[in-house]
């Protein structure tokens, strides 16, 4: 019998790339104050443009290097500081909101998530979430170590909640790290794809691979039922 369900955030309750939008906004709106920088929307146009078609590990090296704007580590680590703690311009999908709503009272509901804080932390807060979670595990506090696929913080949950791993769903989207731990531990694990998802790979052994996958969060509510 399920009793828990624990969600991911990123690109599970909400569309990731908005988060991202939202970043290099604000990013861009730092670097047009720079001397000799272009106009903001020329900046972020750059920045988009190197996040879709490049490496996603280097967008602020590369759009200044196309810019033609100097920079050097101290800048780059103020830009990444920049968008990591700007405040989400995120809201919170309907569906995912009719789908808490249906699923408050009816499980125990919990969030685990990945990521740098306080970014995690400001992208709850700005979707409004945290009301209907009675556990928040944000594995950046419990270490660098413990993000997944580290079984820690699902074992967290787990002994937070005085709950079992058979009575618990976990619900992710990314195959490569969200479902090895909860696999192993005996959760039931479910794959949401979000139709604009920015990780889309198929999984690459059985570890990984989900219980369950669905297309849209409002399939989610059926589901456990059967489960």
């Amino acid at each position: 019998m399920i009793t828990t369900v624990a969600f991911d955030l990123d690109d599970t309750l909400y569309d990731e790339i908005n988060y991202c939008k939202s970043g290099f906004a604000a990013a861009a709106d730092f670097a047009a104050k720079l001397p000799d920088a272009p106009a903001a929307e020329h900046i972020f146009d750059e920045f988009w443009q190197q996040f879709t078609n490049g490496d996603r590990t280097r967008v602020f090296n590369a759009a200044f290097d196309k810019l033609g704007i100097r920079y050097d580590n101290k800048l780059i680590g103020d830009m990444v500081k920049v968008y990591r703690e700007h405040h989400p311009k995120i809201t919170l999908p309907d569906d995912t909101g009719k789908i808490l709503e249906q699923l408050n009272g009816k499980y125990i509901l919990a969030l685990l998530t990945d990521g740098f804080l306080p970014a995690q932390q400001l992208k709850v807060r700005s979707l409004g979430i945290e009301k209907y979670f009675k556990c928040i595990i944000y594995t950046e506090m419990l270490g660098r170590d413990c993000w997944k696929p580290s079984p820690a913080g699902f074992e967290k949950l787990l002994h937070d909640l005085n709950i079992k791993a058979e009575n618990t769903v976990y619900v992710a989207d990314n195959v490569q790290k969200d479902f090895i731990a909860p696999n192993k531990l005996g959760m039931k694990t479910i794959q949401i794809i979000r139709p604009s998802g920015l990780h889309t790979e198929f999984p690459s052994q059985p570890d990984n691979a989900p219980d369950y996958v669905i297309h849209r969060i409002s399939e989610l509510s059926a589901l456990l039922i059967k489960l």
